[in-house]
């Protein structure tokens, strides 16, 4: 087991990708329009008041930036991990963005298989490919949990899943020209760098924090002639595996708080190694 520490040779890469975390992260979410007043407000002033847009904008101007940013920084990694909070955020924020089922029927063992719908929606902005899809098993009680097109985790989280037991899924899609724009069409998770580098850039972004002293566990596998970085955390408990295809990196991030982790290791660790781009 090894522990990844930062290197100089990340810091110009990293610093990027600060960069483009906060502008993912600490956003106003997408419900809030130019003059600050979110749609699920307006329908409540419609109701309350005639004077819809009166009301709308003197809410709005209280969501100074202060607020967002302290608000933003809070929500890094609960929102994206599913701390203690997440349900009641995610539910109450909106629309679904295109929930299709995608779960076989249980096979002999009581395990499903997942596969992302090729007509599931989240092409995530102008310009970009359809998602490749992907793949994972998860034991017959777990189920998909909606994603808000407002979600604060940021549009790059495509799908959650959770068993309430037993742990959290979250998978985020992003494109590699977020990263290097030296990466063509068909990216691997190799052109993006090596295990540490991959480990060390992105960690923080999946738990809010810096990974150092955190990595307990690093490994490569291939499947079908893909790479897949797989690594394991604490703390949090969280077991990340990364990969690339088409245009995009996939994190496909497995976590739980601590009696989950002891009592559903396995099973949680079976599932983070599920994981295959299909």
């Amino acid at each position: 087991m090894g522990t990844f520490v930062y290197s100089s040779s990340c810091l110009s890469w990293k610093n990027n990708l600060s960069r483009q975390v906060i502008s993912s992260h600490l956003v106003v979410p997408h419900g809030v329009t130019e003059k600050g007043c979110s749609r699920i407000k307006a329908a409540a002033c419609s109701k309350e008041d005639v004077h819809v847009s009166q009301d709308c904008e003197k809410s709005g101007g209280s969501l100074n930036r202060r607020s967002t940013i302290v608000s933003g920084v809070s929500l890094i990694s609960s929102v994206l991990l599913g701390f203690p909070g997440e349900g009641s955020a995610v539910v109450k924020q909106g629309l679904l963005a295109g929930r299709v089922p995608g779960l076989s029927e249980p096979d002999e063992e009581g395990w499903r298989t997942y596969r992302r719908p090729d007509d599931k929606s989240g092409g995530h902005g102008v310009g970009w490919s359809p998602i490749i899809p992907y793949a994972f098993s998860v034991p017959d009680n777990w189920e998909e949990v909606p994603v808000s097109i407002a979600d604060l985790g940021g549009t790059e989280i495509d799908l959650r899943f959770a068993n309430p037991k037993e742990g959290r899924i979250s998978v985020v899609v992003a494109p590699v020209k977020r990263f290097s724009d030296e990466i063509g069409e068909e990216a691997t998770i190799e052109q993006i760098g090596p295990p540490d580098k991959v480990i060390s850039a992105f960690g923080p972004e999946v738990i809010g924090e810096s990974v150092e002293g955190k990595v307990l566990r690093a490994e490569v596998a291939e499947h079908s002639g893909r790479k897949y970085y797989q690594f394991e955390l604490e703390p949090p408990h969280v077991m990340i595996t990364a990969t690339a295809a088409g245009n995009r990196l996939y994190l496909f991030n497995v976590t739980g708080n601590g009696l989950q982790w002891k009592k559903y290791y396995k099973d949680l660790r079976k599932i983070a190694e599920s994981f295959r781009v299909v």
